[in-house]
């Protein structure tokens, strides 16, 4: 089987940002019994190199909600706004009135602190603040997707009514969007995967617990809930296993057999 895993909340615990020794260790062992463990993620490479020692054990990466995959170390597809599209992306989120974090392989872009909007933005970016940001103005053609806030539905609407034929949205509520280009989520990165490793999608297993995973539990063979997942993500799901502190992830390996 490949069984797809996302990393926060699902791998690790996103308070004391451990993973559970019992995850790491039922991992290991589903690899030994010879099935493919890849993580997914909603984290461009950027935001992923701080945790690589403790996700070293994985055959694959799907990364930015399916914009760049890599297996055993080679990039199989990696989708970069181009300089055209970043530059169009970025005078609309100014013209709209919304705040985004634009995230790259290589780096993440803020606007300038004078030129955010939202408190409530303000207070989000500042979580990765110890990763480092560069600056709007060298983003363009070097970020893969963004994670965008606006207080005004209305600004939401409006931009993604102008962008709907380029990008996918993906809402993570209270106002937060996590963006796309067209044609790039978790769920159509799973599929690149398969078929390269020309392995049906009845044999794939997905874990996750927030609402950038439903498409991956749903293209799943068997998609699995986190017992801490949101109510969203429990209802898309085949059945929920245990939150991540409770052995979650271990115990939903054994209940698939593959360890």
């Amino acid at each position: 089987m490949i069984l797809f895993f996302d990393i926060d909340g699902t791998l690790i615990d996103e308070k004391s940002h451990a993973m559970p020794e019992s995850a790491s260790k039922a991992i290991e062992a589903a690899r030994r019994n010879g099935h493919i463990c890849a993580v997914n993620t909603g984290r461009t490479g950027k935001l992923v190199k701080p945790d690589r020692k403790r996700l070293a054990g994985f055959d694959a990466f799907i990364m930015g909600c399916g914009t760049m995959i890599t297996l055993y170390g080679k990039v199989l597809y990696h989708r970069t706004f181009s300089e055209r599209e970043a530059r169009d992306i970025i005078e609309a989120l100014d013209r709209f009135g919304i705040d985004a974090v634009l995230e790259g392989y290589e780096n993440n872009f803020c606007d300038r602190p004078d030129r955010i909007r939202t408190e409530t933005f303000r207070k989000f970016i500042s979580r990765f603040a110890d990763a480092g940001y560069g600056s709007f103005e060298d983003a363009a053609g070097h970020f893969d997707k963004f994670y965008a806030y606006a207080d005004s539905a209305d600004a939401v609407g409006a931009f993604a009514e102008e962008f709907g034929d380029r990008l996918d949205f993906v809402d993570r509520k209270k106002g937060f969007f996590e963006i796309m280009p067209k044609g790039c989520s978790k769920a159509i990165a799973m599929k690149r995967l398969a078929e390269e490793l020309d392995i049906p999608m009845e044999q794939t297993a997905a874990l996750g617990d927030s609402s950038n995973d439903i498409p991956m539990l749903q293209c799943a063979g068997i998609g699995i809930a986190m017992g801490n997942a949101t109510a969203d993500v429990k209802e898309a799901a085949d059945y929920i296993t245990d939150p991540l502190g409770d052995d979650g992830v271990r115990n939903a390996l054994k209940r698939l057999g593959v360890i």
